[in-house]
């Protein structure tokens, strides 16, 4: 999954190389995505190796090569071939100049999560509910797994700027690392939105709220339902 920034600059490189076979500058591609410096440019390019979007050649200069594009690109685009030094005749249009067109036949569409009732950051709740209604959300936002969504009751995480009345974005897993905020099921019936603390073979619940004591439990009374990637708010 990539970001908008990503996504944005992996097509203004595959537009260039499709148009005249040659990568776009650096400069060419801060000013296309509207970025301050290079180096923002240089955590993209490197983002998008990583993930095996794109590829550097050794030994020559703007040598950039794009592997793969999402799934979300039509075949057309993805399969069309590309003669390297050939220029072919273009109308002129604004490549280079401003931002890639943002269009729905080339951003991916929005992902439906379920919500699932509410969750406590305060005093815990009954065990999560099943589905009440669903919401679209950015891609962007969620990356690989499973998720569902929960509305926060409670203000015991407001240190961690979740307020109550906010609606978090969980992926599924039942693992987490210490300091990791979390949705967990105490006993098997009662759900809590906290931050995990692992202390020896303990495990303490910590809120972000001085109001709130932590709460300590043995590890056999705690199931982890899933992990916070984000949240949304409206105003």
């Amino acid at each position: 999954m990539l970001t908008r920034k990503q996504y944005e600059l992996l097509m203004f490189i595959h537009e260039r190389l499709k148009e005249t076979g040659v990568p776009p500058s650096f400069d060419e591609m801060k000013d296309a995505l509207d970025l301050r410096s290079k180096s923002g440019i240089h955590r993209l390019i490197k983002a998008l190796e990583e993930r095996g979007f794109i590829r550097r050649l050794p030994n020559r200069a703007r040598a950039l090569d794009v592997v793969r594009l999402p799934e979300s690109v039509t075949p057309s685009l993805q399969q069309r071939p590309r003669r390297p030094g050939f220029s072919p005749s273009v109308i002129e249009g604004s490549l280079g100049k401003v931002r890639p067109v943002e269009s729905a036949e080339t951003l991916p569409e929005p992902v439906i999560v379920p919500v699932m009732g509410r969750i406590a950051a305060g005093v815990p709740i009954s065990a999560i509910q099943t589905q009440s209604h669903s919401i679209t959300v950015p891609p962007e936002m969620l990356g690989g797994g499973e998720h569902f969504a929960l509305e926060v009751r409670g203000d015991s995480m407001i240190e961690a700027g979740i307020l109550d009345g906010d609606t978090v974005l969980i992926r599924k897993t039942d693992a987490a690392d210490s300091g990791d905020i979390v949705v967990a099921l105490v006993d098997e019936e009662e759900a809590t939105l906290k931050r995990l603390r692992r202390r020896g073979a303990s495990i303490a619940l910590e809120a972000a709220n001085p109001a709130y004591e932590t709460r300590i439990f043995g590890p056999d009374r705690v199931r982890i339902q899933g992990r916070l990637i984000g949240l949304m708010r409206r105003y």
